[in-house]
């Protein structure tokens, strides 16, 4: 028997695969994969350096060392150094995105939406591709923005609270109800009717930051009027 998932599955993949979007952010997926691990593989060897520096200035200024002191400080290396390579990374988290400094935070806020990714229904996922590529575009722009600027304020409030709100609040209904219309709408569809409201502000923003006009970015009005607020307003 065919299972229905996988097949979902595949032709989602698939999608994503010829989507220009979707490819664009699955190259910087596995860029910041690869840049992390350069990372984890430069720090490992300047913990080695140091270890065998401080054993060598130990077994000159001290004592020698000899063959047990070398076999531990080999042992101490090879532990520090796959500590280093296979320890976990922190996954970021919507209460570490609200206290993330205002020019990494697009990047942050992209490396959590390709995690939620996987649990998101296929026009939703899409969607988030899109977002990702708009935020890469965002990064640059607020490098010399203050964080205090009302502008900025604004930009933090939708990408570090409304959207982390949105998916959260959408993966906390249960599975077999996402489906369901109530009220009119299911909660698959409110999902993509706000993140395409994310989308559109981000686009917005993103242009009157291209511009300059600071003033409209924060003063004009935006209504995020498609976000959850827990599974018990949903069952309602």
């Amino acid at each position: 028997m065919v299972d229905s998932s996988r097949v979902i599955e595949q032709a989602e993949a698939m999608l994503r695969r010829i989507s220009p979007e979707g490819r664009r952010q699955a190259r910087r997926a596995r860029q910041r994969r690869f840049e992390a691990l350069l990372r984890r593989f430069f720090r490992a060897a300047v913990a080695a350096l140091l270890i065998t520096i401080g054993v060598g200035a130990f077994g000159l200024l001290v004592e020698p060392i000899g063959m047990t002191g070398l076999l531990l400080a080999a042992l101490a290396i090879a532990f520090v150094a796959a500590m280093i390579l296979f320890w976990p990374s922190p996954a970021p988290t919507p209460e570490k995105l609200a206290t993330a400094d205002l020019t990494l935070l697009p990047q942050r806020t992209e490396e959590w939406l390709e995690r939620q990714r996987p649990a998101l229904p296929a026009p939703a996922a899409r969607l988030v591709d899109g977002i990702g590529v708009k935020l890469e575009g965002l990064a640059p722009q607020l490098a010399g923005l203050d964080p205090r600027e009302p502008a900025a304020v604004e930009i933090r409030k939708l990408i570090a609270e409304e959207l982390p709100e949105l998916v959260s609040g959408y993966q906390r209904v249960p599975q077999s109800l996402r489906r369901e219309v109530r009220n009119g709408i299911s909660a698959d569809k409110q999902l993509v009717d706000g993140l395409t409201v994310v989308d559109s502000e981000l686009a917005r923003m993103t242009q009157q930051l291209a511009t300059g006009d600071l003033q409209k970015l924060a003063t004009q009005g935006r209504y995020l009027e498609l976000k959850y607020k827990g599974d018990s307003e949903l069952g309602n």
